[in-house]
């Protein structure tokens, strides 16, 4: 019985905290801060009170409560059913659209219909700082479902390192189970680093946007309709159909969704209570906020509430900049703020108004829909004109809540509880709508503690270079604080930054500075993985170098604007290539090496380091379009110029084993064995040099290389690969008990490199339980990512079947054989390019086994000629190394064939191998 039909009971017990648990899924926790994520079955709501719906309008244009039923967006909707029912087994699409565009509204009907369609559906929280659902074990098992729908709200917020984790999840990589990541954001510019993250699951991505409504009445209209009629029910009105719009849905103000709900809810409202509705949308925002503070001066007035309407402001202020979360730091916010009653009466009684939608101890429930939410603080905040109050304690209260880092170390009261990112996010929306929050309040905070824009997050950073009235000097303190090179959660947003500022450097600068410019935005929207946009910034960076040049009057400027250029030219080499244009990769890359060496004749000795890096990043051009010969003698120059680099300056020791390194992989495809053992066991002692004076800051390296250093020992037929082998093996195990999530790919592929060397040393049960090991620690990895892992278990397996073969368990090696040469066929199907060239060496490797067997001519000569048939498609592209592969396992069946006379199939055998070859 496999662990997908396994019956499974789980039971959480929690005293204190948090209890939370899954079935069929993983569980990402924060040592500290519970769950990174919470992922929970999808339910369609319950229909809440209408009395209590009632008591504050605001509630029914909750989406968590579904008041109005779903209306239009009926074509949107059958692109969700398309995108859903075609294409491969796993992928993701970004659903974007501004707040109010009905985003939740149409994944909740999309999550329905999915449901009617046989489909698991599963929600996707982030955890910290958020609305958690309650306590419990989830069994997210698909048994008998369809397919997989996981649906996650806000995406453009979250990190992308948690939402890197969130698409590794096992629940998202069942072999045979569709899966589909509907993402949910008010903005696409995150999508290409999270596009870019699914490329290694092999998953389909696509973007949708939601349009804004049509400025016909005709679809508004039908929305305004169904929304008063949901509305109507609630209030027990019967005549509806007389309400009419507050004002002309054809304006402007009417292309959200949400706009039109909310004109259909006032005008109820307005009914039901005798009042005149406004008609443009400030004025009907206003109005559901005065019914809030006439709930809560009833509560207080008539039904015991024990703070005062004042507090009761305050306090949902004060919620709408943290958000929901646990009660202790909710305690710990409000007493920051010195309020006239104790934190824990206010929490109760704001509790009562706003009940916690997450577990019992989750406090500060907020103002919903969050546009309204952001609205409230608007209004709040002083310096607006609008027919509302502000209140002089809010300016004081944002910026107390919102006590950004002073110095790296510090984090501020709601960066603490991972609140910061919101009530920044929420300004900056406010920001977008209301021109008195960002000059009076926002940017003079951001002034004051300009880091806390990056502690922050990306998404924060994003909004506020969204913003039209930002002014660039505040920019610039911002991006001031940004670190130099990557940083995976900040790469978009310090993208967003750089991009809005370059216009404004750009004004000012000279010809060097405007090179600057360029790099840096080419660089920074790399970084962010936008590399269509990433080109004409490295394009315009390759002309400013050329003018540097070409402008040049002294020795000193000409050498420097060289520089400038080889540097600019290699950064779009490798742009391009991430573009696969790898032809025009290599012309920039050639162009970079022949300016790298006019700088190294002009300046001796002074400049081969970057020499080196131009002269590596060509042969790297070289080698993706096949051209190995040549990206050899490459490498052999850049090794020769670091060897000599790093006898001077120790600093380049590091250099020159990477680039050791990668000479020896080169010269084994070159049939190089002897050599690529002496380069690579150069680049080990080199790190083992690194080593001795800082181990933990090469350990990662010093592993990979002596596991580079036992597999070309091991090629090579050199018995000491076993210790070399065995030492790597222990280095990873070790870091792996350090942090497995990293470091658990790169055992097994110790243990599998491990296994033959051991074997060769006639150390053959210990071979065996290496491989065993191996092949376990990739089963498992591969339940989780099979997309990543599988081809290499596949690998793992059949390695381990050739040496149970030796080990005389003929039956089980065969049977494994069979059955992962089998899901290396599907790979190799589904992407020839990725996978074709490794499954014909795992085909020879078997054709080698079988020729050894009695009765496994037949076999053999199949595997054999099948994988030819592979590297007959592209022969100018196998590997050298490849041909003493094909002329040993040709050796081997064509003396079986001539054993048993038949001599016709040898013949040919011999033919399309020396032809293949040329040996």
């Amino acid at each position: 019985m496999t662990d997908e039909h396994r019956p499974v009971h789980q039971e959480v017990r929690v005293e204190g905290g948090f209890g939370y648990g899954v079935i069929g899924a993983d569980l990402h926790v924060f040592a500290d801060r519970g769950p990174v994520y919470v992922l929970e079955e999808f339910r369609p709501p319950t229909e809440p009170d209408p009395a209590w719906l009632v008591e504050m309008p605001s509630r029914m244009l909750n989406a968590r409560h579904e008041i109005v039923e779903f209306t239009g967006r009926q074509d949107e909707l059958d692109q969700l059913r398309r995108w859903r029912g075609t294409g491969p087994r796993l992928a993701a699409r970004w659903l974007h659209a501004p707040g109010g565009q009905g985003k939740t509204r149409l994944a909740a009907r999309f999550a329905e219909d999915s449901i009617e369609a046989g489909w698991k559906v599963v929600t996707a929280t982030h955890g910290p700082g958020t609305v958690l659902p309650p306590p419990g074990s989830q069994d997210l098992r698909t048994d008998g479902a369809n397919g997989l729908l996981l649906i996650v709200d806000y995406a453009d917020r979250w990190p992308l390192t948690h939402l890197t984790w969130l698409l590794s999840n096992a629940l998202l990589h069942r072999s045979g189970v569709p899966a589909r990541v509907l993402l949910l954001a008010r903005s696409a510019d995150v999508w290409p680093a999270v596009r870019a993250a699914l490329a290694n699951h092999q998953a389909g991505t696509s973007a949708q946007r939601l349009p804004e409504l049509p400025d016909d009445t005709g679809l508004r209209g039908e929305m305004f309709d169904a929304a008063r009629e949901s509305f109507a029910r609630r209030y027990g009105i019967e005549d509806s159909g007389a309400i009419e719009p507050p004002g002309p849905l054809g304006a402007p103000d009417f292309g959200l969704t949400l706009a039109v709900h909310v004109a259909a809810l006032v005008a109820v409202d307005a009914r039901h209570t005798g009042r005149r509705p406004p008609a443009d949308m400030a004025g009907l925002t206003i109005y559901l906020l005065d019914r809030e503070h006439l709930h809560w001066t009833n509560l207080f007035e008539e039904r015991g509430l024990r703070i005062p309407p004042a507090v009761m402001n305050r306090t949902v202020f004060t919620a709408a900049l943290t958000g929901p979360g646990p009660r202790a730091p909710a305690t710990a916010v409000l007493e920051s703020l010195d309020l006239a009653q104790p934190a824990e009466q206010v929490l109760d009684d704001h509790a009562l108004c706003y009940p916690p939608a997450g577990p019992a101890n989750s406090a500060l429930e907020p103002l919903y829909p969050d546009r309204l939410a952001e609205d409230f603080l608007a209004l709040t905040l002083p310096g607006h004109d609008a027919d509302y109050p502000a209140q002089d304690w809010a300016a004081p209260t944002t910026a107390t809540l919102l006590d950004g880092p002073q110095h790296p170390d510090y984090t501020g009261h709601l960066a603490d509880t991972g609140h910061l990112a919101r009530g920044m996010t929420f300004l900056a929306a406010a920001a977008q709508r209301w021109p008195h929050v960002g000059p009076r309040h926002l940017y003079p905070l951001l002034r004051e503690s300009p880091r806390s824009a990056v502690a922050a997050g990306s998404a924060v950073l994003s909004a506020l270079a969204d913003l039209d009235d930002v002014e660039p000097d505040l920019l610039e303190a911002i991006a001031a604080h940004f670190p130099r090179g990557r940083r995976a959660d900040l790469d978009v947003g310090m993208a967003a930054v750089v991009v809005r500022l370059a216009p404004h450097r750009l004004r000012t600068a000279d010809l060097p500075a405007e090179y600057d410019v360029h790099a840096e935005v080419g660089a920074r929207l790399g970084n962010a993985g936008r590399h269509q946009q990433e080109l004409p910034a490295r394009q315009q960076a390759v002309a400013a170098a050329r003018r540097l040049v070409d402008g040049s009057t002294t020795r000193r400027q000409r050498l420097l604007a060289d520089r400038a250029l080889t540097t600019s030219l290699r950064d779009l080499s490798r742009c391009l290539h991430h573009l696969q244009r790898d032809g025009e990769a290599l012309d920039a890359a050639a162009e970079a090496v022949a300016t790298a060496r006019r700088v190294a004749r002009a300046a001796p000795g002074a400049h081969d380091a970057e020499l080196g890096h131009a002269v590596y990043a060509h042969a790297k051009a070289l080698s993706n379009l096949g051209r190995r010969r040549e990206a050899l003698a490459e490498l052999q120059e850049a090794v020769a110029l670091f060897r000599d680099l790093a006898a001077r300056d120790r600093r380049y020791e590091k250099d020159l084993a990477v680039h050791l390194t990668a000479l020896g992989a080169t010269l084994t495809d070159a049939a190089r064995p002897a050599e690529a053992v002496e380069v690579s066991a150069e680049a080990v002692g080199v790190l083992r040099r690194l080593a001795e004076t800082d181990p933990a800051a090469h350990r990662v390296e010093l592993a990979e290389l002596l596991l580079h250093l036992g597999n070309r020992l091991s090629q090579a037929g050199r018995p000491e690969a076993a210790d070399v082998a065995t030492e790597a093996v222990e280095a990873y195990r070790e870091l792996a008990r350090l942090n497995p999530a990293a470091h658990e790919p790169m055992l097994a592929r110790a243990l599998q490199s491990q296994g033959p060397c051991l074997a060769r040393a006639g150390r053959l049960p210990e071979a065996l339980a290496a491989l065993e090991e191996s092949v376990a620690v990739l089963s498992r990895l591969a339940r989780a990512v099979p997309a990543s892992y599988e081809p290499r278990l596949i690998e793992s397996s059949l390695v381990l079947a050739g040496f149970l073969f030796f080990d005389g368990q003929q039956e089980r090696a065969l049977g494994i054989q069979h059955e992962q040469l089998a899901a290396y066929r599907r790979l190799v199907r589904g992407d020839p390019d990725a996978h074709e060239h490794r499954f014909a060496v795992l085909l020879l490797s078997f054709a080698g086994q079988c020729a050894g067997m009695p009765d496994g001519t037949d076999r053999a000569l199949a595997a054999v000629r099948e994988a030819l048939a592979l590297c007959e498609r592209r022969p100018a592209d196998v590997p050298v190394v490849f041909h003493g592969m094909f002329t040993e396992a040709g050796r081997g069946v064509r003396e079986r064939l001539e054993q048993q006379d038949r001599h016709a199939e040898s013949a040919e055998l011999r033919a399309r191998i020396a032809a293949l070859t040329g040996l």
